[in-house]
């Protein structure tokens, strides 16, 4: 069983976002918590709130079954471009400069290393 998160319309460069989510792909959920929290990068920040969401986003799929955060991993961490907002400055000799500030959509899915069972109630 999985379950994502979806952060959209941040307002980090892609490529930015890009060199984190390639440390954290394929760790356990703890691990990447821990690697994001001791990283003294801005782009941090909105991938350590999409992790905690993809988590909580599990927990709450798979109902009564107990499942612990070692138990979980990053299956797929993606960024995708989202939208350019395009500004303009003053240049050289009074001629205009383009101002490019971009923007990502994070994806995060977690996965189960081992199978989920029922508990039984008694």
């Amino acid at each position: 069983m999985i379950a994502r998160s979806v952060k959209r319309y941040e307002r980090v460069s892609p490529r930015k976002i890009k060199r984190m989510l390639d440390v954290i792909r394929g760790k356990s959920a703890m691990e990447a918590r821990a690697l994001l929290q001791f990283n003294h990068s801005r782009s941090k920040i909105p991938i350590l709130k999409t992790l905690n969401s993809a988590i909580a986003n599990f927990k709450n799929k798979v109902g009564t079954v107990r499942i612990e955060d070692k138990d979980l991993f990053v299956k797929e961490a993606r960024v995708d471009a989202g939208p350019t907002m395009k500004r303009w400055r003053a240049g050289f000799r009074g001629t205009a400069d383009k101002i490019k500030r971009r923007t990502s959509h994070i994806t995060l899915v977690i996965d189960s290393y081992k199978p989920l069972q029922e508990e039984k109630g008694g």
